[in-house]
C-alpha cells in the first residue's frame, strides 16, 4: 500500500501564511493598533508596534489601558481561532483555494475577558502569546501574557472565555 506524497514545503507554508493573514485582517482594529503576528510552526507571537497614538499618559509616558486590553483580547481571539484553523488546514478540511476565496471560519465571540495590569506599558513594542487552556465544541478558555523587553517581566495578562461558533457542515 503506497502513501500519498506529502505536499511541498512551499505549498504548506503558503497555505498557513495565507490563513493567518486572512484571520488577522478579519479584525480591522488590529491594523489600526499596528498588531501583527509572527508564526513559528503552530505557535503565534503577537507584536503591537509602538506608535504615539497608543500612549494613554504622556507625562510618564505609558501605553493606554484600552490599547493594552485590545491587544490582549485580539491575541486571545486570533490564538484560539488559529488553534482551530490549524486542525482544519492539517487535516485537509480547509484548502488554499478556500482561504484565498475568503471561506474562513467565523471568529469566536467573547463571553468575558479579565485583564490584570501588572505595570505600566512603556513606549516601545509589546509582545503577547495566548495559551488555550480549554477548548470544547461550544466554549473555550484562553490565557494571554504580554511583555516588552523581558518575557519574564509581564506588564499585563488576561483570561478570556469565548463562545465557539459552530463549524460549517
Amino acid at each position: 500500500m503506497s502513501r500519498p506524497r506529502p505536499e511541498p514545503v512551499q505549498v504548506v507554508k503558503q497555505r498557513r501564511d495565507a490563513a493567518l493573514s486572512a484571520l488577522v485582517s478579519s479584525i480591522p482594529y488590529s491594523q489600526f493598533l499596528g498588531i501583527h503576528f509572527d508564526r513559528r510552526g503552530d505557535e503565534l507571537t503577537a507584536t503591537m508596534s509602538f506608535d504615539e497614538k497608543i500612549i494613554g499618559n504622556p507625562l510618564l509616558p505609558a501605553l493606554h489601558g484600552g490599547a493594552t486590553a485590545a491587544f490582549l483580547e485580539i491575541t486571545a481571539v486570533i490564538g484560539l481561532s488559529w488553534s482551530r484553523l490549524w486542525e482544519d488546514m492539517e487535516t485537509g478540511v480547509l484548502s488554499l483555494d478556500e482561504i484565498e476565496a475568503g471561506h474562513m471560519p467565523r471568529l469566536p465571540k467573547t463571553i468575558d475577558f479579565t485583564i490584570d495590569y501588572l505595570r505600566s506599558g512603556l513606549p516601545r513594542d509589546s509582545y503577547a502569546r495566548a495559551r488555550v487552556n480549554r477548548s470544547g465544541r461550544r466554549y473555550a478558555s484562553v490565557h494571554v501574557e504580554a511583555w516588552q523587553d523581558n518575557r519574564a517581566k509581564l506588564f499585563a495578562q488576561g483570561t478570556g472565555h469565548f463562545l465557539i461558533p459552530e463549524r460549517k457542515p
